[in-house]
C-alpha cells in the first residue's frame, strides 16, 4: 500500500489510524507489516506503540493543531502602544534605545503589559498598525513648539500675504560647509568586505550659500573662507543685483545674520530687501535645507583631489540645478516644507 502523509488528513482520522494500527500490533502484527497495511512507515508505528505503552489509549488521542494559543494584545493595549511610538522616543520611556525598533517595541510591551512577544510578532503588529520603518528627522531639544506653530499658522502666512501685496519674491537662504572626506551613498562589495574608496589623505573643505524660491529660482555662492559678515554681504549684494523684484529673504538665526555689519547693510538697502528669521533650532522648516542635502548627496559621491576641484564640482552641481527649476520647485514638496510651496 502506498504510504500517505498523515498530515494531510483530519485529526480524527489520524487518531483512528493510530488506534487501528496499535490494535493490529497488539494482536501480533509486526511493526513493518502494520506500516504496509495502514500506509505509514515502520518508524511511525514504533512511535505510536511506545506512546501506547507509556500512556495507554489516551496517548493516541488527537491533539489541537496549529500554533499554541498565547497572550495577545487587546485593542486598547494596541492603541496605547501606537500612541507611545508616535508621541515618545524609547529613551523617554527609560528604554536602552534611541529609535523605535522591533526589539524596543517588544521590550516596552513586556515592561508595560507583561506580555512577551517575538520580534516577528512585533513586526506583524507594526505592519497591521500601518507603521513603517523610516529615517527619522532630527529635532533639537531646544526647539520651541509654540514658536514653530506661530510661524506656520501666523507669521509666515502674513509674510506671504505682504510679499504678494508688495510684489516681492520670497527667497529661502542657508549656508553649509562641505569636506573632502565626506562620503555619500553606498558601494557594492563582497559580503563581509567593506569597500575601500581611494582618496587623498589631505582634508580640505569649502562652503556654499544659497537661496531658492518656490518658483524654481536659485542663487548661490561657493567660497573657501569662513562664513563671516563680509561673505554674507557679498552674497546679499549678488542676490539683489540678479533679482530685479523686491526680495523677502527668510533665513535662520546664525550669528553672522545678526551682526552689526549685516544689519547696517540691510538698513541701507531696505527698499530692495527685507529679511525674516525662522524659529530657533528649526532647520526642517527651511526648504533650502533640501538643496543642501541634495548637494551633499550628489557631490559627496565624487572624490576631489584638490580644493579647486571640489569647488568646481559644487559649482557645477548648483549651475545644473539653476537650469532645472522644476527640480528646485520639487524641494518645496517635502513634507516639512510643503507649507512654503504656495
Amino acid at each position: 500500500m502506498k504510504k500517505q502523509d498523515a498530515r494531510s488528513i483530519s485529526s480524527e482520522a489520524q487518531e483512528a489510524l493510530r488506534m487501528r494500527a496499535i490494535r493490529a500490533v497488539n494482536n501480533g502484527m509486526s511493526h513493518a507489516e502494520a506500516g504496509r497495511v495502514f500506509g505509514v512507515t515502520r518508524q511511525h508505528v514504533g512511535l505510536w506503540k511506545t506512546a501506547y505503552d507509556e500512556g495507554g489509549w489516551a496517548a493516541l488521542k488527537a491533539k489541537p493543531r496549529g500554533r499554541k494559543p498565547g497572550k495577545r494584545l487587546a485593542p486598547w493595549q494596541s492603541a496605547q502602544v501606537v500612541r507611545k511610538i508616535i508621541d515618545k522616543t524609547p529613551d523617554q520611556l527609560r528604554l536602552p534605545f534611541m529609535l523605535w525598533t522591533r526589539e524596543a517595541v517588544g521590550q516596552w510591551i513586556e515592561k508595560r503589559f507583561g506580555i512577551r512577544l517575538s520580534v516577528w510578532t512585533v513586526g506583524r503588529y507594526l505592519r497591521a498598525w500601518d507603521l513603517t520603518p523610516q529615517k527619522p528627522l532630527r529635532r533639537a531639544y531646544e526647539q520651541d513648539p509654540k514658536a514653530v506653530e506661530a510661524w506656520l499658522k501666523g507669521i509666515y502666512p502674513a509674510i506671504r500675504t505682504r510679499a504678494k501685496r508688495r510684489k516681492a519674491l520670497i527667497y529661502w537662504a542657508d549656508q553649509m560647509g562641505m569636506r573632502s572626506d565626506h562620503t555619500a551613498g553606498r558601494s557594492w562589495s563582497l559580503k563581509g568586505h567593506t569597500p575601500i574608496i581611494p582618496g587623498t589623505g589631505k582634508r580640505f573643505g569649502c562652503s556654499m550659500m544659497s537661496a531658492i524660491t518656490n518658483q524654481g529660482h536659485l542663487a548661490f555662492m561657493v567660497f573657501k573662507k569662513r562664513f563671516v559678515g563680509r561673505t554674507c554681504l557679498d552674497f546679499l549684494g549678488r542676490l539683489i543685483r540678479q533679482e530685479k523684484r523686491r526680495v523677502f529673504l527668510i533665513w535662520d538665526g546664525h550669528p553672522v545674520h545678526k551682526s552689526s555689519k549685516v544689519r547696517k547693510w540691510l538698513e541701507a538697502h531696505r527698499n530692495r530687501i527685507e529679511v525674516f528669521t525662522l524659529p530657533g533650532y528649526s532647520p526642517e522648516l527651511n526648504p533650502d535645507e533640501e538643496l543642501n542635502q541634495d548637494a551633499k548627496a550628489k557631490v559627496g559621491r565624487q572624490r576631489p583631489r584638490t580644493l579647486p576641484e571640489m569647488m568646481s564640482n559644487v559649482r557645477s552641481f548648483l549651475r545644473s540645478r539653476q537650469k532645472q527649476p522644476h527640480r528646485v520647485r520639487r524641494y518645496f514638496q517635502e513634507k516639512h516644507v510643503r507649507y512654503a510651496a504656495a
